[in-house]
């Protein structure tokens, strides 16, 4: 037999905060009074047989955050039924899967004020058509898959006052074009990890640029150009995690209102310029910030003064060669993972070292054991983790291999670049009784590991989208590179917070209640 939904269904249940409805058989219409309950956080109606259309007044919802319609059999026509789309305007906190591409003649929408394409899986370019939108003041693109180049036809959108692009895979320089946005107050690109080149000179001649300019954790090179003292409105100048190189020009001291400036995570070099005392914004927390970053900045260059053109070009194989590697591929690399190549075993599974055919580059595989359920939600844990954050001081994965193995069963791994120098632990608590230059660590080795986990640490908890908790920091969870750089791996029991929200979690994985290891468990947990 099959039911529909009471059309008064709202109105007796004023505190609901989580409605699930899902895979069932109930028909009719989904009535409107749904729309009364404003402590609605999620609401799930998919795989039923729900028709007609969706109430337009979903947007009176504020507090909704996930919304699943799938599999029904709702209406929409060109003149009725997309109007609850409009509404979830509203919904500040509702993300989407939206996805597929930016429709190339989105250029012809030329009344159009604003564009908000955030929080998707929406992918494809940027069409150039988009710079036939004359009318055009906020433009936001973030946190979706968008890739290619940022269109130069950008710089023709002249009414445009904010511009977001940050946390997508926009690559190839950034157009001087955009420095024809006389109008722009805020540019954020940051998290565009392929984004290279210099930046350029154009956009720091930008006469409205006041509130903030965020380029962080691209990977543009070259100097800090002479024309970053024309931003003489700028309370915010964010940097860090790039290539940039040389002194710090004197000109920012004409920087007068500057509030924050983070230049961490770099290569410059030559002392700090003694102008920046003249910078008066909310100068005290500017000078501190500075400071700190500096010293950072510093620690960071001697490491990088160290790394060999090899370790580059082993970095650049790892992104463009290995895409897909089937499970047959691992067998054969590791011996059928044999016990010569078993490089660590704990309650999760094993990990062992891997060589491909035709490649001399040593590959680590971490197999899980799929015996009980909890290891299979941490295989899905550090996969969720690890496809959201890229940073060079956490381990870089290269892919994950879900396949059936020779003996007929479930075979799920994960593969990684190799960590030659093995963990920290096993530097740190050393069996031999004879300490030597070649299994203690130095002084400077101990401070630079240090400095790179903070740097992971902070890009987790700061600067990644969504946020993630490591919950397992530990010593064997920290792996050293071969020139003793460390990394920070093992995500199995990570958190995913939920973006723009301070208490909340979008995402558990793993086990409930307290994580981590005895002895080592994460302050807050």
């Amino acid at each position: 037999m099959l039911y529909g939904i009471l059309d008064d269904f709202g109105n007796k249940f004023p505190r609901l905060e989580y409605l699930g409805l899902s895979g069932n058989h109930f028909t009719g219409t989904i009535p409107s009074s749904i729309s009364n309950i404003s402590s609605l956080i999620s609401v799930g109606f998919d795989s039923n047989r729900f028709s007609g259309y969706f109430p337009p007044t979903i947007g009176k919802l504020g507090a909704l955050q996930y919304l699943n319609l799938n599999n029904n059999k709702l209406e929409a026509n060109d003149n009725k039924g997309w109007e609850f789309i409009t509404s979830l305007a509203n919904c500040s906190y509702c993300d989407n899967r939206i996805s597929g591409s930016i429709p190339a003649d989105i250029g012809n929408l030329v009344g159009l004020q604003t564009l908000v394409i955030a929080n998707t899986s929406m992918s494809g370019v940027i069409p150039k058509s988009i710079g036939k939108l004359e009318n055009l003041i906020d433009l936001a693109l973030y946190n979706n898959s968008l890739s290619g180049l940022i269109p130069p036809s950008l710089g023709n959108l002249s009414q445009l006052n904010k511009l977001y692009a940050r946390n997508s895979n926009l690559e190839g320089p950034i157009p001087p074009s955009l420095g024809k946005l006389k109008n722009l107050f805020v540019l954020d690109l940051k998290m565009n990890y392929r984004l290279n080149g210099s930046i350029p000179k154009e956009i720091f001649r930008l006469p409205s640029l006041s509130w903030y300019l965020d380029l962080s954790y691209n990977s543009l090179s070259g100097p800090l150009p002479n024309e970053v003292g024309s931003l003489a409105n700028l309370n915010l100048l964010v940097l860090s995690g790039n290539q940039l190189s040389g002194k710090i020009p004197d000109s920012i001291q004409n920087c007068m209102v500057l509030e924050q400036l983070f230049l961490d995570n770099n290569s410059f070099e030559g002392n700090i310029p003694q102008s920046l005392t003249n910078i008066k914004g909310v100068a005290a927390v500017g000078a501190i910030v500075f400071s700190l970053s500096v010293i950072v900045l510093v620690w960071r260059l001697c490491k990088k003064l160290k790394s060999s053109q090899k370790t580059v070009a082993k970095d650049s194989i790892v992104d463009g060669h290995y895409r897909r590697i089937p499970y047959p591929a691992l067998l054969k690399g590791t011996n059928e993972f044999s016990e010569a190549n078993l490089l660590g075993r704990g309650s999760y599974g094993a990990v062992y070292k891997c060589v491909l055919d035709n490649e001399e580059r040593t590959l680590a595989v971490k197999v899980f054991n799929l015996g009980q359920s909890r290891y299979s939600k941490s295989f899905e844990a550090e996969c969720e983790a690890m496809r959201r954050i890229r940073h060079r001081c956490l381990i870089k994965i290269i892919t994950s291999c879900s396949s059936i193995n020779h003996q007929g069963q479930e075979f799920k791994a994960l593969v990684f670049e190799f960590m030659p120098n093995g963990n920290l632990d096993s530097w740190l608590h050393q069996p031999s009784q004879d300490p030597t230059t070649n299994n203690t660590l130095s002084l400077t080795q101990r401070f630079d590991i240090a400095i790179d986990i903070v740097d992971a640490v902070e890009y987790l908890h700061n600067y990644c989208q969504p946020l993630v908790i490591h919950c397992d920091l530990k010593p064997s969870n920290i792996l050293l590179a071969e020139d003793m750089s460390a990394r920070v791996g093992d995500f199995g029991i990570s958190r995913i917070l939920q973006e723009n929200t301070s208490e909340g979690m979008q995402s558990s994985y793993g086990s409930i209640g307290i994580r981590g290891s005895v002895g080592y468990v994460a302050p807050g947990d």
